[in-house]
């Protein structure tokens, strides 16, 4: 799209001086607009969490680096959101009655909060363009000792 104005422009220009003589002179005024859409890229460095919880009653963590890119207008809000992908069950199938899933953010707009059990929850919110880069620490809150996998899926938005 900026190519073809660009050369839409350089057109105009060029006949402009090729229709003029040295003695005359010429003016002409172009208008251009262009509209450029929000974009956005994350990359995370995992989604799956993994957890190991043991007999000792200490809750379990499992990290998530992440980096989000985002072009949005200007001052527009750019949302990091996180979504358990299965209900968390312990390690004899029992499905937890509410989510165990809580996390804390490291970074310029992470939050902190609990995963809810279904749909996706905010766990990072900012203004602007720009790269950000953070962590989120999560937690499970079980006393059933076990290996847990628990997949999730991220998405980062700009309206």
């Amino acid at each position: 799209m900026r190519a073809l104005s660009c050369f839409v422009l350089m057109s105009a220009v060029l006949n402009v001086a090729t229709m003029a003589s040295a003695d005359e002179t010429a003016s002409a005024a172009l208008v251009v607009a262009a509209t450029f859409n929000s974009r956005t890229s994350l990359n995370v460095s995992t989604d799956v969490l993994q957890f190991a919880v043991g007999e000792s009653g200490e809750a379990p963590v499992a990290t998530v680096d992440f980096c989000a890119r985002a072009r949005t207008t200007a001052g527009g809000q750019v949302v990091l959101s996180v979504e358990s992908l299965q209900a968390v069950q312990d390690p004899r199938g029992r499905a937890a009655s509410e989510s165990p899933l809580a996390f804390s953010g490291v970074g310029e707009g992470t939050l902190s909060g609990t995963v809810a059990p279904t749909g996706l929850t905010v766990a990072g919110r900012w203004n602007g363009s720009g790269l950000r880069q953070g962590r989120l620490v999560f937690t499970l809150r079980t006393t059933a000792a076990g290996e847990y996998s628990i997949p999730v899926r991220f998405v980062l938005s700009a309206p």
